[in-house]
C-alpha cells in the first residue's frame, strides 16, 4: 500500500486573484459585512422599543435577523483574514465551520416556514390569529427551528468525521461546505452524501410544502378580498417574506441538491454567496422598505 499522508489543513482558494482585485473584494466584503451587522441590529433594537412592533410578525423578523447574523458570520470573517493572512483553515476549524453552516442555513429556512404559517393564519384565519399565535407558541417555533438545524448539523457532520482526507487538501471554495469537502476525501463517501441528500430532502422538503401550501392559501384568500386596497393592503404584509424566501430557496437548493454533473465552481461561488453573504444583508433592506411598520419605527429611532 502507498503511504498516505492525513490531512491536517486545507486551502480556502475561493477568491485567489492579484492583489489589486483581492484588496478591493476585500473592502467590498467587508461593507456587506458591516451593512448586514448593522441592518440586522437596528431591525432587532427597533422591534425590541417599539410598542406597536410586538406582533408575532415582527418577533419572528428580530429573530430572522439575529440568525442573519450567525449564519453571516460564521464565515465572512474568516474570508475577510484569509485576503491577507493566508487562505489555510485547520482541519478542525473547517469541519466545525461546515457544522455551523448546516446549522444556520436549515435553521433559517424553518424559520422562514414558520414566517409563513404566521401570515397564513393571520389572513386567512384573522379572527382567531391572536388566539393560534400566542407567545409560547411562537417561542417553540423558533425553538424547533434551532433544535432541527442543530439535529440535521450533528447527523450530517459526524460521517464527515470519519472520512480520511489524505490526499489533495484545496478546496476551491471559500468556505467549508459540505459538497466542497466530500470532493476532497480519499474514503468512500456515499453514506455521507447519502445521509445528507435523505436528511436534506426530508427537512427540506416539508419546510418548502409548507412554504408553498401556506402562500396558495394565503394568495387565494387575498384575491377573494373585494376592494383594491384591501388586497395591497394584505399583500403587501407578506411580500418582502415572499422575497426573501425565492432568495434562499433558489439559490441554497441549487447549490447543494443539484447533480454532480451540474457543478460549476463558479457558480457553486456565486450561489454560496448569494445564500449566505448577500441575502443576510438584504433581508433588513427588503423588511425595512416593504414594510411601512418598521420603515416608520426606523425614522423614529434615527430622529
Amino acid at each position: 500500500m502507498e503511504n498516505q499522508t492525513t490531512v491536517t489543513y486545507f486551502i480556502l482558494l475561493g477568491f485567489s486573484y492579484h492583489l489589486p482585485v483581492q484588496i478591493f473584494l476585500f473592502f467590498v466584503f467587508l461593507l456587506i459585512y458591516a451593512v448586514t451587522l448593522i441592518g440586522n441590529m437596528i431591525i432587532m433594537v427597533v422591534i425590541k422599543h417599539s410598542s406597536h412592533l410586538q406582533s408575532p410578525m415582527y418577533f419572528f423578523l428580530s429573530q430572522l435577523s439575529f440568525l442573519d447574523i450567525c449564519y453571516s458570520s460564521v464565515t465572512v470573517p474568516k474570508l475577510l483574514v484569509n485576503f491577507f493572512a493566508g487562505q489555510t483553515i485547520s482541519y478542525n476549524n473547517c469541519i466545525t465551520q461546515m457544522f455551523f453552516i448546516l446549522l444556520t442555513a436549515l435553521s433559517e429556512i424553518l424559520l422562514l416556514t414558520a414566517m409563513a404559517y404566521d401570515r397564513y393564519a393571520a389572513i386567512c384565519n384573522p379572527l382567531h390569529y391572536v388566539e393560534i399565535m400566542n407567545v409560547a407558541f411562537c417561542k417553540q417555533l423558533v425553538g424547533a427551528s434551532w433544535a432541527i438545524g442543530f439535529f440535521y448539523a450533528v447527523i450530517n457532520t459526524l460521517p464527515v468525521w470519519k472520512l480520511s482526507f489524505c490526499g489533495p487538501n484545496v478546496i476551491r471554495h471559500f468556505s467549508c461546505e459540505f459538497p466542497s469537502l466530500l470532493t476532497l476525501s480519499c474514503t468512500e463517501t456515499s453514506m455521507s452524501k447519502i445521509i445528507f441528500f435523505i436528511t436534506g430532502g426530508a427537512v427540506g422538503g416539508i419546510a418548502f410544502f409548507l412554504t408553498l401550501l401556506s402562500y396558495i392559501n394565503v394568495i387565494s384568500t387575498i384575491l377573494k378580498i373585494n376592494s383594491a386596497e384591501g388586497r395591497k393592503k394584505a399583500f403587501s404584509t407578506c411580500s418582502s417574506h415572499l422575497i426573501v424566501v425565492v432568495l434562499i430557496y433558489g439559490t441554497g437548493y441549487f447549490r447543494y441538491l443539484r447533480p454532480d454533473s451540474a457543478s460549476s465552481v463558479l457558480l457553486d461561488e456565486l450561489f454560496s454567496i448569494q445564500y449566505s453573504i448577500t441575502t443576510p444583508m438584504l433581508n433588513p433592506i427588503i423588511y425595512s422598505l416593504k414594510t411601512k411598520e418598521v420603515k416608520e419605527a426606523i425614522k423614529k429611532l434615527i430622529r
